[in-house]
């Protein structure tokens, strides 16, 4: 249906194909960064979750929306926790699986966002301020990463 309105429209098909190749392009060209992380981002600010992929590069945290999202969200981070998820954010999150884990980051000049990613990104989740225990969980770390 649409492609016929765009073709009564004068719109070249050609050039709608080359847009969707694009975003396509731009979506898989997030997922093979190095240190890539699958999650759900609550900026702060906003009430919904937007899934994307985020990088860590050293203490902050390049988060960009998917697909094709032209904005990445750079965020400075202090410290981090492990937050538990309340029952809206169980429906909300679903698509993550049961273990899912939320980090809370804070940084110095604003409100903290959060962020979800399923248990086995747990710990690229939490980057350079994570600490993992002997039994392989994540726990907060508390510290700031800088000196």
């Amino acid at each position: 249906m649409i492609w016929l309105i765009l073709a009564m429209l004068g719109v070249p098909l050609w050039l709608c194909a080359l847009a969707i190749i694009a975003v396509v392009l731009r979506n898989r060209s997030l997922r093979k960064r190095a240190g890539d992380v699958p999650a759900r981002a609550r900026l702060p600010g906003k009430k919904r979750w937007v899934r994307g992929h985020g990088t860590w590069v050293h203490d902050v945290f390049a988060f960009r929306g998917s697909p094709a999202a032209w904005r990445e969200h750079l965020l400075w981070v202090e410290s981090a926790a492990l937050v538990p998820a309340s029952e809206t954010d169980q429906k909300k999150l679903r698509r993550l699986g049961t273990g899912f884990v939320i980090a809370r980051f804070h940084h110095p000049d604003g409100e903290p966002a959060d962020f979800a990613t399923a248990a086995e990104h747990s710990s690229a989740l939490m980057g350079p301020l994570a600490t993992v225990t002997t039994a392989g969980s994540v726990v907060d770390s508390g510290a700031s990463s800088r000196p």
